[in-house]
């Protein structure tokens, strides 16, 4: 795109007014708007020209409004959030239902941004100088940028955007949504914690598990001020999540969601919705009796040296056992999980025994990944359970009956034939 041309032709209305813009300032508005915010080329114009006569007091009369092509200009159209779309420049009326920890020296603010039609995730973006917006009250915002990231809508606040505040106290209260409807974008839902997984960032307070009666769905709270972990078997409404899409898998960010603990149980979808059938082949490092750090909510796995990556040494560690490994099936090796009660039903080893191999044997804890792998390595297993980010975490697995067929399957693999 030609931006001198759009500012020449700005600069020729104002000239008209006996005014002279700044050239290099404009065409860098334009390029931001129109590179970075994805603004069409006629509403990018459009918009630095209402600026610029409202920093040179011009009424916006026809030609500092309207496009290039004569079109009308005015006030973009005020829009509920849910009907807001990329591309669209909007202004909308809405309650700032959370607010968010920057990422980035860029953003000033971020947060979600919700009616009574629904929520969508805003970001405010330092150089536009905009007042500073506060948790639980109502705004106008005029002339905003929806554009889309990871194929949701998203407001952008620039330096063309108006705030306001207004005074309202409408009560916002969206009604859940059945987990297995969940889709990208802001979301409510009423679940029950199913499990807590261990974190795999510095930075991550909490993962697990949400479900109801139609589904699972996971979940992450990141460290922040103020946050608090979920109770393993607690039923919450949770308010405003950002459901977010990774290959083809959804996960709810819970972080700046308004989280309500409720009384009662609810079902939760039984069962795992997987089973794999096939041969134990490798049985991975980390399997067998393992130390968790006691911190109250950490339970992360520590090093032979009980070193915990967050809470350091922990003396005072408790025990735990799972197996790690490869399920091969003969079309498709899969990474399994198997929990405490699982190994211990698989290998006929429960957690004393294992404790006792591991403080008496001169080999200590490396003697029951031993013997562990040794019972179950190279066993025909049924495995069944939930599988979540190309990892199957193992509800039930039971031993089975050898099949000499299955073995050749897996022999044919290995040679290579077709």
């Amino acid at each position: 795109m030609d931006y001198s041309e759009v500012t020449d032709r700005i600069s020729r209305k104002f000239s008209k007014t006996g005014h002279e813009i700044d050239r290099h300032k404009v065409e860098g508005k334009l390029r931001r708007l129109i590179d970075e915010f994805g603004v069409q080329p006629a509403e990018a114009e459009r918009s630095v020209s209402n600026e610029l006569a409202k920093e040179f007091n011009i009424a916006p009369a026809a030609g500092f409004g309207g496009s290039p092509a004569g079109g009308s200009g005015g006030a973009t159209e005020e829009k509920q959030v849910a009907d807001a779309q990329p591309g669209d420049w909007v202004t909308l009326v809405g309650k700032v239902v959370s607010l968010a920890a920057p990422a980035s020296p860029a953003i000033a603010q971020s947060g979600i941004l919700a009616d009574e039609s629904g929520g969508i995730r805003f970001v405010v973006w330092a150089k536009s100088n905009a007042p500073k917006m506060e948790e639980g009250k109502w705004y106008r915002l005029e002339s905003a940028v929806v554009d889309e990231y990871k194929g949701v809508p998203n407001l952008k606040v620039h330096s063309g955007t108006t705030i306001k505040e207004i005074e309202k106290t409408d009560p916002l209260i969206p009604a859940p949504v059945p987990v297995k409807d969940l889709r990208a974008g802001v979301a409510s839902v009423r679940a029950k914690v199913i499990q807590e997984w261990d974190v795999t960032h510095d930075r991550m307070l909490q993962a697990g598990l949400l479900g109801d009666e139609t589904g699972t769905v996971k979940f992450i709270i990141w460290k922040e001020q103020g946050k608090e972990k979920l109770a393993v078997g607690s039923v919450y409404s949770i308010f405003y999540a950002q459901a977010d899409e990774f290959n083809e898998r959804l996960s709810l960010n819970i972080t700046g969601a308004t989280i309500m603990q409720e009384e009662g149980d609810i079902a939760t979808a039984s069962g795992g919705d997987a089973e794999v059938r096939g041969a134990l082949v490798h049985i991975a490092p980390g399997s067998g009796i393992i130390k968790r750090c006691p911190v109250e909510g950490c339970n992360r796995a520590l090093s032979r040296q009980n070193y915990c990556p967050i809470h350091e040494i922990q003396p005072g560690f408790v025990y735990d056992l799972r197996i790690k490994g490869w399920l091969d099936d003969g079309e498709k090796t899969h990474n399994i999980l198997l929990k405490r009660d699982v190994v211990e039903a698989l290998t006929g080893m429960n957690l004393d025994q294992a404790k006792e191999i591991a403080e008496n044997n001169p080999l200590g804890m490396d003697e029951v990944f031993l013997q562990m792998r040794e019972k179950v390595l190279g066993r025909y297993v049924a495995c069944s359970g939930r599988e979540i980010e190309n990892r199957l975490l193992v509800n039930t697995c039971e031993l089975m009956k050898f099949e000499s067929g299955e073995h050749a399957k897996l022999l044919n693999r290995a040679g290579g034939a077709s």
